[in-house]
């Protein structure tokens, strides 16, 4: 067969699985979450797994397998806690400043470590260090400081303060007794634990084993982290998260890196993962479409198979659940956000249980949801959410960003769940938010409005000063709503007054100033090289992509200072690609340097980064809205204080902009 009859039968090939999927239905049966764990569970063996024996230096962590009882005392003997005098208390009855009692001191000093060979007698009394074995006849320690060494001869001592019994002595068992359950099952290990182990006598202790998860990332389409990406290519993310993920969980993860759209390859791996793990988690290729295999090489590992296949959530619908023996296994949805949320509601309680450890508390807080957020009636849908300080209350922002984003988890301080039932969160409803991590610490300073890369070098001098910031992008009209309702410090606009021309000075109102920034330059940008925009001016070039039939434009999101200006430009027109609206400058510039778009409008840095031509179109101004009332803040002065700093701006200028006089 020839190469062309090769491709021609391959081509062929593609099609029909298309064509076959399309006759499939999309999922076994779509079930609801709840029945989903309650299905897999019921098929699981979910108890502790067996212990081992670890070294006291690698217990840090694990989990007790059994009760720890002391084998010896802690302290080990009647120990002295000051540096003083061991005597009896009975001969220190009515000391005082006035009339001080007199002791003869032994003939010897018990120091750390020392085995005391003389008894204390009455009227007498043994010099001793802290942490000194208290000698025989001795009841009590009295300290250095309350006593007065006289005379010639033999030495003795004054001393002004009466004693009691027991007094600055820790009696052996007193802290741990011989016997005693030091420690039970199920216990973490943390340093406090360690100390008590060692204090027992203990070098090795018995843990739960943790749990072997194997974990797997399949897709031709997958690079590994270090490597260059090829042409469609992206890194395995997914790889790295869930195998973190479970370490987090208690597992150990194990990496069986990525398999390409393989299916002999692919159930070769799993059933070795089978064969020397604990559980097997395995990301993308659930759905029954072209090329998604995970699902039918699980289904062929033997009984009882899959259990699950399609929950009504959202994010998380493709989720397959099932089990081999009593073994299981997880094949989680390709994008990242879902597959890590489905990882922590299904995947991560199962490895808690096998290591040994309790289930994992949610904390949660009640904040004002600013937005409507409309929701796919059916499934449950988990929308993560940034938190600011309100001028009410926390208030939680959705974070927009989708299922496909690596950062939309590690971002956002947690998630709100609206109800199947429910086709909507309606604008200002308050809703229950479940922390995510340490999402209840509060930034010291709110950002909200345009995103702009010199941005990151005021925020990281904010760091340098000791202040965490956070960021989110809406666009110069979100920064201008959000900073008006009081729901951010600092609202970073650029957006021209159409009557004036100028920037941002039509936006100062009694509750915002404005604070200058930086000016940039906008411009057409277009592959390096195309002719059709080559040596011409910013008019000349827009008119020829007006009339041009072959002409792909890509635009702005609405709400965007770059949008405003590119609708100027445009003058009514909608060119073709009006209608793709990414949201940032980058994601214009890599729509050009791929091919999918021949131009746009973006600033010049960006430009420069991607190697793409550029037109100057306009100065325009990067400037901030800060918010009257919380101007005095620290982290708000700090801010502003390196908006003003020579270092801050000269990192600025070394990335193309002008900071303001």
């Amino acid at each position: 067969m020839s190469d062309a009859e090769s491709r021609k039968q391959g081509d062929s090939d593609l099609i029909a699985r298309v064509r076959a999927a399309a006759r499939q239905e999309q999922f076994l049966e779509v079930v609801s979450a709840e029945a989903a764990r309650a299905r897999f569970e019921a098929h699981i063996e979910l108890k502790p797994l067996s212990a081992e024996r670890v070294a006291l230096a690698e217990a840090l962590t694990r989990v007790l397998a059994h009760d720890v009882v002391a084998a010896v005392d802690a302290p080990p003997f009647d120990r002295a806690n000051v540096d003083g005098f061991a005597l009896q208390a009975a001969d220190t009855v009515g000391a005082s400043d006035a009339a001080p009692k007199l002791f003869t001191l032994n003939a010897e000093v018990i120091a750390c470590g020392d085995s005391p060979a003389l008894e204390v007698k009455p009227g007498t009394a043994t010099t001793i260090a802290t942490g000194g074995v208290v000698p025989r006849g001795a009841d009590a320690v009295v300290m250095i400081e309350h006593t007065e060494l006289i005379g010639e001869g033999a030495p003795r001592i004054e001393l002004t303060r009466a004693a009691t019994p027991g007094q600055f002595i820790s009696y052996a068992g007193s802290d741990i007794a011989r016997g005693e359950t030091l420690l039970r099952k199920g216990v973490r290990i943390g340093s406090r634990e360690i100390g008590m182990l060692a204090a027992s006598g203990l070098a090795a202790v018995d843990v739960v084993r943790r749990p072997r998860v194997a974990v797997i990332s399949t897709g031709d389409e997958l690079v590994p982290p270090g490597e260059a990406l090829k042409p469609a290519g992206i890194y395995d993310s997914n790889g790295a998260i869930i195998g973190a993920a479970v370490v987090e969980a208690g597992g150990e993860a194990v990496p069986f890196g990525a398999i390409p759209d393989d299916r002999a390859a692919l159930d070769k791996a799993v059933r070795s993962a089978l064969g020397s793990c604990d559980m097997v988690v395995l990301s993308a290729g659930t759905s029954k479409g072209a090329g998604d295999l995970s699902h039918a090489v699980v289904a062929g590992l033997g009984a009882p198979g899959i259990l699950v296949h399609g929950v009504a959530l959202k994010p998380g619908k493709p989720l397959c659940l099932g089990a081999v023996g009593k073994l299981p296994f997880a094949v989680l949805p390709g994008f990242p956000t879902s597959a890590i949320f489905t990882f922590h509601a299904f995947v991560a309680p199962v490895i808690r249980v096998l290591a040994g450890l309790p289930p994992e508390a949610a904390q949660t807080i009640e904040a004002r949801v600013p937005v409507r957020v409309a929701s796919e009636l059916g499934r449950k849908e988990f929308v993560l959410v940034s938190l600011v300080d309100g001028d009410d209350g926390p208030v939680a922002f959705p974070t927009g960003k989708g299922s496909g984003a690596v950062t939309s988890f590690s971002q956002a301080d947690g998630f709100i769940e609206i109800d199947a039932l429910a086709s909507a969160l309606e604008a200002d409803a308050r809703a229950q938010v479940t922390l995510i991590g340490a999402g209840a610490a509060a930034p010291d300073v709110t950002i909200m409005g345009s995103h702009d890369v010199a941005l990151d070098v005021v925020v990281g001098a904010l760091a340098e000063r000791g202040f965490a910031a956070r960021t989110l992008a809406v666009g110069s009209l979100g920064g201008v709503a959000a900073a008006t309702r009081g729901q951010c410090d600092i609202a970073p606009v650029h957006l021209v007054d159409p009557r004036s021309g100028d920037y941002n000075k039509h936006l100062v109102t009694s509750e915002l100033s404005l604070v200058p920034g930086w000016k940039r330059m906008q411009g057409l940008v277009f592959r390096a090289g195309d002719a059709r925009f080559e040596g011409k001016n910013a008019a000349e070039a827009i008119k020829m992509a007006l009339t041009g039939s072959d002409i792909l434009m890509v635009n702005r999101n609405a709400g965007a200072g770059t949008r405003v200006l590119i609708d100027r430009l445009l003058n009514g027109a909608r060119p073709a690609g009006y209608a793709n609206q990414p949201k940032s400058h980058n994601a214009v510039a890599a729509a050009i340097a791929q091919g999918r778009a021949d131009w746009g409008v973006a600033i010049e840095p960006v430009a420069k980064m991607y190697g793409l031509g550029f037109i100057p179109v306009a100065p325009e101004y990067y400037d901030f809205l800060v918010v009257e009332s919380r101007k005095a803040r620290p982290a708000v002065q700090a801010f502003l204080a390196a908006l003003r700093d020579e270092v801050t701006r000269a990192r600025i200028r070394a990335i193309g902009m002008e900071p303001a006089g």
